[in-house]
């Protein structure tokens, strides 16, 4: 079986919304990075999870806005030809990204069971707050590697579904804070 890990970025009030920037439509979108003093330490997580990530996995939104950036970026070419797969009932082949390794649509969240419980290594899945919100209701995610970060946003996509639930408990694998407030916490689901 292979262990799907969410990736984030999340505000302190669990707003995961718009981390890279305003075009993402959040207002105050981009507040990774203002406002806050860069730590070179802080985004180690980062560079941890490409030594782990065997194949990334994302919504379609979110496919199409890492898909416009990533294949030609430095700092993502660990991640070029590994494979990825897209939740989507829409997206089409057609509208794939050439060049950006092996790309498979899956269509529901029983595909993303099927793949979870094949061989391999990890799947990440990186930015995806609805895909995540629902492979989480599903009890498919196994682990989330968070950086928190010192800001309230108020409103916005959050990682987290807000309906009534059975609890579910988390054990902490690994946690680290730093200079600028920025806190790395790693949950494993506990099953």
């Amino acid at each position: 079986m292979r262990d799907l890990v969410y990736t984030g970025f999340m505000s302190l009030d669990g707003v995961v919304d718009s981390p890279g920037g305003p075009q993402e439509g959040h207002r105050s979108g981009g507040w990774v990075f203002k406002d806050l003093e860069f730590v070179p330490e802080a985004w180690s997580l980062k560079g941890e999870e490409l030594a782990d990530t065997t194949a990334l996995m994302f919504g379609r939104r979110s496919y199409e806005a890492f898909a416009s950036v990533w294949p030609g970026s430095p700092d993502h070419a660990g991640y070029k030809e590994l494979p990825k797969y897209v939740v989507s009932a829409t997206l089409t082949d057609d509208a794939l990204v050439d060049g950006w390794g092996p790309t498979t649509i899956l269509r529901s969240t029983e595909d993303v069971a099927a793949l979870r419980e094949g061989d391999g290594g990890a799947i990440f899945v990186h930015g995806s707050a609805e895909l995540a919100r629902r492979l989480s209701d599903a009890g498919l995610v196994d682990r989330y590697n968070l950086l928190v970060f010192p800001v309230l946003l108020g409103a916005g996509k959050s990682l987290f579904d807000r309906a009534d639930r059975d609890k579910q408990m988390l054990t902490l694998r690994e946690s680290e804070s730093y200079s600028n407030g920025i806190l790395k916490l790693v949950y494993d689901v506990t099953r």
